[in-house]
């Protein structure tokens, strides 16, 4: 993927947020105490899924340096 930096970040910002929202998802079902046991699957893995591209989008920022 041959992205410039601005790019990167502003899509690093849009999956932060997504990350956060569902956690915050998460949380209510939780709270709410009556839930779907498959959807809940679904959110976690889904959260699992954007903390990767989180981290893979972040490593993208760092420069390579050789040692």
């Amino acid at each position: 993927m041959n992205l410039d930096e601005d790019a990167i970040r502003e899509h690093l910002t849009e999956v932060i947020e997504q990350h956060r929202d569902l956690d915050d998802a998460i949380t209510a079902m939780g709270v709410a105490g009556s839930f779907d046991a498959l959807q809940l699957q679904r959110m976690k893995k889904r959260k699992l899924a954007l903390k990767d591209e989180i981290e893979k989008f972040q490593n993208m920022l760092v420069p390579d340096i050789i040692a």
